[in-house]
């Protein structure tokens, strides 16, 4: 019955990404590292932030209604701490977590402890090289609130009349729809005599992760 319906819905299994040789997580590390290792020999200038400019500070309340919504079923970063441990004590650290996120924004550096990732890579349809694996970063839960949290601040500062056509970086939007609109705008030009369609795919994956900045005038 099984093969039945793998043969009705032409159903291949992707090659699994095993390997009998010790040396393959060393491999796969030094291969999705690269970016990171290249960002870090580069020497780094911070900027002083305005005198002016206001530093913002997060209320206890928001950290503890951004706890509240983690979704328990997310997979722990490298700490192993499961989101239904910190849903479930929100209420008791929230306040030890708004400590940290305020100081983290004060300085403005974000704490050590709080960036290392496990990266877990997911093969494409066919591995043939590392290349074709999706690199997974598994974060701490608790930077992903920092993050939601510093991310609501972002979008009250940018102005909200965007494009129509806009749909990276959106909420309730997703790739689905750029397709079909970009699908329902050519089939309704192409209904019209005479008249075709031009369109540009520009692939940007992976695009700045190997911009590395040059010193010109004595700045980077």
């Amino acid at each position: 019955m099984c093969r039945g319906i793998k043969a009705i819905m032409d159903y291949k299994s992707s090659t699994p990404l095993t390997s009998h040789d010790a040396t393959l997580p060393d491999v796969l590390n030094e291969f999705f590292a690269r970016f990171d290792n290249q960002t870090n020999q580069l020497e780094t200038q911070t900027i002083p932030l305005p005198r002016d400019d206001p530093v913002l500070l997060l209320e206890s309340h928001q950290v503890r209604s951004t706890m509240r919504k983690i979704d328990i079923r997310k997979a722990a970063g490298p700490d192993r701490v499961p989101g239904h441990t910190l849903k479930s004590c929100a209420d008791q650290l929230a306040g030890v977590f708004t400590n940290i996120f305020n100081l983290s924004l004060q300085q403005p550096v974000v704490p050590t402890c709080l960036k290392p990732t496990t990266i877990v890579p997911v093969p494409k349809k066919q591995v043939r090289c590392l290349n074709d694996c999706h690199p997974v970063a598994l974060t701490r839960i608790i930077m992903k609130c920092f993050d939601r949290l510093f991310l609501l601040h972002i979008k009250a500062s940018i102005h909200t009349d965007l494009d129509s056509h806009q749909f990276a970086y959106c909420g309730n939007r997703l790739m689905e729809d750029a397709i079909s609109t970009a699908l329902y705008t050519s089939l309704s030009r192409l209904e019209r005599p005479n008249t075709y369609v031009r369109m540009l795919f520009v692939d940007f994956s992976s695009a700045f992760n190997t911009i590395v900045s040059h010193k010109t005038g004595g700045q980077t």
